[in-house]
Formats: C-alpha cells, sequence, structure tokens
C-alpha cells in the first residue's frame, strides 16, 4: 500500500542522512519513479524533505526534524517486542537499558495499542538451554560485546580439547544456538568460532581494528553450520527398516538426519529401504543399536560389517551369562 510505503521512506530518510532514489526503490520494490512521486507528496503534507545534486546526490530531511512513532501496526509492535527478550539480554548485560527501551517505546505508541504491546510481552518467554542439560556459565558477554561494538582486539586463554592455548583476536560478533553463545571472530585472516564458556581470562586490548569488508555474520554462521554438518555426517547408508523400525526413525534421529532421510522402496516382506546421512562408523554403529531388530545395514560394506560383529558379540556375551 502506498501510505505503508510513504512511513518507510520517511522512516528511512529518519534513520539515514542521505539516501538515494534508486536505494528507496529497491527497499521498496518499486520504480524510481513511483519513489519521485511518493517525495512530492511527503513534501506537499509538510515533511521537510529535499534533494542534494549531483553523483553522490539523494534525499535528506531538515537536520533535527523527527515524527512521533504513531505509525507502527500491532505486528510490528510485537516484533519490537520480540527483540527484546530477557534471557539473552540479562546475559549480555542489557537488561536495564532493555528496560528503559520499552517503557520509552510504550510512551511513545498510541494509547490504543499499549494494552496490546503489554499483553504481547507478558506472553512470551525465552527459555534458551535445551531440556535436561546445565547452562554453561558465561560471565565474559558485557566484556564481549563492548569489545565487539567499540572494535577492540581481545586476548584470553582458550580451553579446547586439545588442551589451553592464548588467543589474540579481532572480535566480530556473537551467536546464541541453543542456549550457547558462540564469538565469532578474525585470528591471523581467518575467521574462527569459539565457544564463550570455555574462554578464561579475557582481556581487552587498547587496539582497535576493521572488519574484514565484506563479512556477514548471518552468512557466516549458516556456512560454518553447514560444513560442521557435512563433517559430522559425511557419509550415505543405506538401510532397511521395519515399521516399528520406520517409526522409531523420527524419534531417534536428530533433525538433519530426519530432513536428508529418503525412502527408497518397500518390498513385500514389510522392510522399507531408507538412506541416510552417516557419521563415521564407530558412530553409526551405535546410532543403529538403538533401533535394535528393527534395522538391517545395507551400505557401506565397513558399516554392515561392523554392526553385524556387534550383534556377534553381543550374542556371544548374553548366550554365557545364561550358562552361567
Amino acid at each position: 500500500m502506498r501510505a505503508s510505503r510513504l512511513l518507510t521512506i520517511l522512516m528511512t530518510l529518519q534513520s539515514r542522512d542521505l539516501v538515494s532514489a534508486a536505494e528507496l526503490a529497491r527497499d521498496c520494490q518499486v520504480s524510481v519513479r513511483s519513489i519521485y512521486r511518493d517525495i512530492d507528496s511527503l513534501s506537499a503534507l509538510g515533511i521537510p524533505v529535499y534533494s542534494e545534486q549531483g553523483v553522490n546526490g539523494g534525499y535528506r530531511l531538515l537536520e533535527g526534524y523527527r515524527t512521533q512513532l504513531n505509525g507502527f501496526s500491532k505486528q510490528e509492535i510485537e516484533t519490537l517486542f520480540m527483540l527484546g527478550l530477557s534471557g539473552p539480554m540479562q546475559e549480555l548485560g542489557l537488561a536495564p537499558a532493555m528496560s528503559e527501551a520499552r517503557l520509552k517505546l510504550l510512551a511513545a505508541i498510541p494509547v490504543s495499542l499499549r494494552t496490546h504491546a503489554e499483553r504481547f510481552q507478558s506472553s512470551f518467554l525465552l527459555d534458551t538451554p535445551g531440556w535436561f542439560t546445565e547452562k554453561e556459565t558465561v560471565g565474559d558477554l558485557p566484556q564481549l560485546f563492548n569489545a565487539i561494538w567499540q572494535k577492540n582486539q581481545i586476548k584470553f586463554d582458550y580451553q579446547s580439547w586439545r588442551g589451553s592455548s592464548q588467543r589474540v583476536v579481532n572480535p566480530l560478533g556473537m551467536v546464541l544456538k541453543a542456549g550457547t553463545w558462540y564469538l565469532v571472530a578474525q585470528s591471523q585472516m581467518q575467521v574462527k568460532t569459539y565457544r564463550v564458556a570455555r574462554i578464561q581470562d579475557l582481556s581487552i586490548l587498547n587496539h582497535s581494528f576493521e572488519s574484514p569488508v565484506p563479512f556477514d555474520l548471518s552468512a557466516y554462521w549458516q556456512q560454518s553450520t553447514r560444513q560442521m554438518e557435512t563433517e559430522l555426517y559425511p557419509y550415505t547408508a543405506e538401510i532397511k527398516l521395519t515399521a516399528i523400525g520406520l517409526k522409531m526413525l523420527h524419534s531417534l534421529s536428530p533433525p538433519y538426519v530426519r530432513q536428508h532421510t529418503q525412502i527408497t522402496h518397500t518390498d513385500n516382506t514389510g522392510w522399507t529401504s531408507v538412506t541416510l546421512p552417516s557419521g563415521k562408523t564407530e558412530q553409526a554403529v551405535v546410532e543403529m543399536l538403538r533401533f535394535g531388530p528393527e534395522v538391517q545395514v545395507v551400505r557401506p560394506e565397513a558399516l554392515r560389517q561392523a554392526m553385524k560383529d556387534v550383534i556377534e558379540e553381543m550374542g556371544r556375551y548374553y548366550g554365557e551369562s545364561r550358562t552361567e
């Protein structure tokens, strides 16, 4: 709708110093000619918008001009309040600022929407850790947040499975994944991921840095996640499952395996052939044993033979146990 587009243009001009017609057209998904007409409409409404000519020109608002926050829809207000869910903000040391921001937002929006916003705020709670898992201690989050924001290098001792080592890195961002915080940082021209709970003796250095250009935290994290999934499940296995096993597959398999599982054939005996991602042989044997007699491994041969050996060994063990 044009009214919504006019509001979008106004808010964009308020949040940025100078915006070209081409940029506005791209953001609003309309033609540049439509933007010209919209700018004329804003001027006719008394909005102090003016243009600057030239290659680097565009539109800007009169310095100091601000509009009231009275153009929000219910859905937009809901989205803003969801951004400030208390758990992560508390860990980052931003809980007081978040509370103040909520109060100011409530005061700024129309009275007719305040009750709706307050009800929405009290209806949702973010509890990030998984079931039956301990919450990690991450006392350095506020310092990390400030270092990222101020673009200061940091130094810390990192406890990995290889042992402890000292790192000096450029912090680029943080990610909260299933209740676990991760630091994304540049180390010796490479972007790496560090588990915040393993960071000790953190200190912020007086050396500033420039972020690599371009760097997209979201794109990096998605690519890193895909790489980790590929490393955990580097192979494809073919198995046969009974009807009961097929039902168990959904409950026992992690989301990545369920998403990439394909049913290929069901024979007359009731067994269903399935292909699915598989880890290394030892890991895959443990996963297959959870299905008990409801599964048969077809390939790879190494996994099929390993399953056979384990089952035979278990048979000998239980057979010996019964004779004692």
